[in-house]
C-alpha cells in the first residue's frame, strides 16, 4: 500500500464517477421532472453500448470512432422519446409505483431485444483513437482514455447547469421540478416538455454506456447493474439535484478505488477484507446519508403532486359473496391434490404460488394500508429462509420447531431496520429499505463459515411427516392461509385502521394523539415476520437456500406481484402472485425470449387495468353495484 498505488486508485475512481454520473445525471431529471422511478434507465445504458459497438464496427471507417459514440447516443435519446411518448403519456395519471411497474416490464422486454440482435456474448469494442496507450504517472501506468473520462464528468455537469440556468427550457425544467402542475396551468406544454426531459435523460445514459466500449465489452448484465448503482448516486445525491448526483458518485466511487486499495488488512489480529466491500459500499453510504439526511446530500423536501391526495374509499367487511368465493377457493385447494394425483411438478408448482401469495400479501400490508413503499422487502423473507436453514443444520432442531422460530429471524432484522426507514417516507424510504437488504445480501453472500457464502446451504429438508410433496402442499396450505387470514384480520382492527389514517393523513393522526412512526414500525415488523414465514417455508420446499433469496430482484418480484393485482384492493397481492408466477413459468418454459413475453404481457395488463387485475374486476362490479341500485 504505497503512495503511487493509491494515487493511481484515486484517478480510477475518477473515472468511474464520471461514467456513473452520466447515468445518474439523466435518471435525476427524469425523476425530478416526471416523477418516474425509471426502472429501464439502465437498459438505456446497456443499449448505448451496444450501438455504439455496431456502429463502429460498421461505420467507424467512415464515420470516425468519436462520431459514432455520439451518434449513438443520439439514437438512444430518440428511443428514449419514443417510449415517453408510445408508453408513459398512457400512465402519467396512474400511482407512482405503477409506472415503476411498467417500466421494469420495458427492461424484459429489451433485454430480450438486445439478446435477440446482438446475441449472448459479450462484444469487446475497439480502443479509442488517440487514447490508445497509457501515461505514467508517479512510476506506474494508468491508461490514457481513463484521463479522458475524468474531464468528461465535469464537462457533462457545466453543460448541463449552463443548459438548465441560461436558457428558457431549463427555467421551466427546474419550475417543474418544483410544482409541475403550477407549470402547466401556466400554458406550458406539459407533454412535450416531459418527452423533451426524458429523452434528454436517456440520451445521457446511452453516452454513459457509449463511452464504456474501450473500457469493457458489452454484455447482457449491464442493465441490472448500472440502474442499481444509479439509484444509488441519485438518493444520496438528492432526487433531482444534478450536483448532489456528481458528489455522490465521486464519493462512492473514491470509496470503491480506497477499499480495492486497502485490500486485506488485519485489525487486532482481525483480517480485514477491504475489497469485499465493494460489494455493499455504496448501500451502506447511502444507508448512512439517508438516516443522517433523508433528503439526500443536496436534496429537498419533494412537493407533493396535487392528485396525491386523494383518499382511498374505507375498506368494508366481505361480502356474502365474497366469503362464498373464497371458501370455494379453499376447497379448490384442498381437494387440488387428488386431481393432480402423482404430477410432483404441478404440486411444486403450486407450493410455489402459495408461498409467493403470502410473500406478496406482506409486502402489500406495509405498501398499500399502511403506504411504506419497499424496495427491499426479500431481506426479511430471505432472513427467514436462512433462519430455518442454520436452525434445521446447526441447531439440530426439527423441522417444525425450525418453522415456529424462523420468522422470530426476520422479525428481528425488521425490528432493527424499521426503525430507521419509518423515519422516510416516499422514494427515500423504499432506497434506505433497498439499502438494508442489499446489506443484508452481501453479508450472507461472503460469510462463508455460517451462510455457505455464495454456495448457500443445502439439505434443508422437511422432516419424515412431510417428505411427500402432497403432505408439504398441504402444510404450506394450512400456513398460508392462516398467514393470510392474519393480515386481513389484523386490517379490519383498530390497528389497521389507524395504519391507514396514518397513512392518509400524519398531521390529523398526530393531532388526536397517535404516534404514527411507532405504528409503522409495529407493521414494519408484523409484515417481516409474515415475509420471514414464506421464507422459511420457502427453504425447506426447495431443500436449500441461496443469497439470491435476499437478492435485489426478489424484491422487484414482490412489487410486481402487488402492483400486479392492484395495490387498493385486499385480494390485489394474491392474484397478482399467481398471475405473475404463473406467467413466468409458462412463459419460461415455452420460448426462448421469454423475458420480452412475459414484460410484454405486463405492459399489456398496464395498459389495460391500471389500477391492477383484481382493481379492475372491484371497478365492475362497483359499477354494476351502482346501476342496480340506480335502477
Amino acid at each position: 500500500m504505497d503512495f503511487s498505488g493509491f494515487a493511481v486508485q484515486l484517478l480510477n475512481g475518477l473515472a468511474g464517477a464520471s461514467s456513473l454520473f452520466l447515468v445518474a445525471a439523466g435518471l435525476s431529471l427524469i425523476f425530478g421532472v416526471t416523477r418516474i422511478v425509471n426502472f429501464a434507465h439502465g437498459s438505456f445504458f446497456m443499449i448505448g453500448i451496444y450501438i455504439a459497438y455496431t456502429l463502429v464496427e460498421k461505420l467507424g471507417g467512415s464515420i470516425g470512432f468519436w462520431p459514432a459514440l455520439l451518434l449513438a447516443a443520439i439514437a438512444v435519446g430518440i428511443f428514449g422519446a419514443v417510449v415517453e411518448i408510445v408508453l408513459l403519456r398512457r400512465i402519467y395519471q396512474a400511482p407512482e409505483l405503477f409506472q415503476l411497474l411498467a417500466t421494469f416490464a420495458l427492461v424484459l422486454v429489451i433485454k430480450d431485444a438486445v439478446l435477440w440482435i446482438w446475441g449472448p456474448d459479450e462484444l469487446l469494442g475497439p480502443r479509442a483513437p488517440g487514447f490508445t496507450g497509457s501515461v505514467e504517472i508517479l512510476g506506474r501506468r494508468f491508461p490514457a482514455y481513463d484521463l479522458l473520462l475524468i474531464v468528461v464528468g465535469p464537462v457533462v455537469l457545466g453543460l448541463l447547469w449552463l443548459l438548465l440556468t441560461r436558457t428558457r427550457w431549463g427555467t421551466l425544467v427546474r419550475a417543474a421540478t418544483q410544482d409541475r402542475e403550477m407549470v402547466g396551468a401556466l400554458g406550458v406544454n406539459e407533454a412535450w416538455l416531459f418527452t423533451s426531459v426524458f429523452a434528454l435523460g436517456a440520451l445521457l445514459a446511452g453516452l454513459g454506456g457509449a463511452l464504456q466500449l474501450p473500457r469493457e465489452p458489452a454484455n447482457l448484465e449491464m442493465d441490472m447493474v448500472t440502474i442499481g448503482a444509479a439509484f444509488v448516486v441519485v438518493v444520496v445525491g438528492g432526487m433531482g439535484s444534478i450536483t448532489g448526483a456528481f458528489v455522490a458518485a465521486l464519493l462512492i466511487a473514491e470509496l470503491k478505488a480506497i477499499c480495492i486499495w486497502l485490500g486485506l488488512v488485519e485489525v487486532f489480529g482481525i483480517s480485514i477484507s477491504f475489497s469485499k466491500l465493494t460489494l455493499v459500499v455504496e448501500f451502506l453510504v447511502m444507508a448512512v446519508v439517508l438516516v443522517v439526511r433523508p433528503c439526500g446530500l443536496l436534496g429537498r423536501p419533494q412537493a407533493p403532486t396535487r392528485n396525491s391526495a386523494a383518499v382511498e374509499a374505507p375498506l368494508r367487511p366481505a361480502s356474502g359473496l365474497y366469503k362464498i368465493a373464497g371458501a370455494a377457493l379453499v376447497a379448490l385447494l384442498v381437494v387440488l391434490p387428488l386431481f393432480i394425483g402423482d404430477s410432483s411438478y404441478t404440486t411444486v408448482l403450486a407450493i410455489d404460488l402459495m408461498i409467493a401469495a403470502l410473500f406478496a400479501a406482506s409486502l402489500h400490508f406495509i405498501m398499500g394500508p399502511a403506504g411504506m413503499h419497499s424496495f427491499g422487502h426479500a431481506a426479511y423473507f430471505g432472513l427467514g429462509a436462512y433462519g430455518a436453514a442454520l436452525l434445521a443444520r446447526n441447531a439440530g432442531l426439527p423441522m417444525e420447531a425450525a418453522l415456529a422460530l424462523a420468522p422470530l429471524v426476520g422479525a428481528a432484522g425488521a425490528l432493527l431496520y424499521g426503525w430507521f426507514c419509518v423515519r422516510l417516507s416516499g422514494v427515500y424510504l423504499a432506497m434506505l429499505t433497498l439499502a438494508f437488504a442489499q446489506i443484508t445480501w452481501a453479508i450472507c453472500y461472503q460469510w462463508d463459515a455460517v451462510t455457505g457464502g455464495s454456495n448457500g446451504l443445502t439439505g434443508v429438508w422437511p422432516s419424515d411427516r412431510f417428505s411427500d410433496k402432497t403432505a408439504y402442499y398441504y402444510l404450506a396450505l394450512a400456513i398460508v392461509a392462516a398467514g393470510v387470514f392474519m393480515l386481513r384480520r389484523i386490517l379490519f382492527s383498530p390497528f389497521g385502521y389507524a395504519l391507514r389514517a396514518g397513512r392518509d393523513s400524519v398531521l390529523r393522526a398526530d393531532a388526536i394523539g397517535m404516534d404514527v412512526k411507532r405504528l409503522q414500525w409495529a407493521g414494519f415488523i408484523l409484515a417481516g415476520y409474515t415475509a420471514a414465514i414464506a421464507g422459511a417455508l420457502f427453504a425447506f420446499s426447495k431443500g436449500s437456500i441461496s443469497p439470491e433469496s435476499l437478492h435485489v430482484a426478489r424484491s422487484v418480484d414482490g412489487i410486481v406481484m402487488v402492483m400486479l393485482g392492484g395495490i387498493q384492493t385486499l385480494i390485489g397481492p394474491i392474484v397478482g402472485a399467481v398471475t405473475f408466477n404463473w406467467l413466468h413459468d409458462t412463459v419460461a418454459r415455452s420460448t426462448d425470449y421469454w423475458r420480452a413475453m412475459l414484460g410484454g404481457i405486463i405492459l399489456l395488463l398496464v395498459l389495460l387495468f391500471p389500477q391492477g387485475i383484481a382493481g379492475f374486476i372491484r371497478q365492475v362490479f362497483e359499477h354494476a353495484r351502482q346501476a342496480k341500485e340506480a335502477r
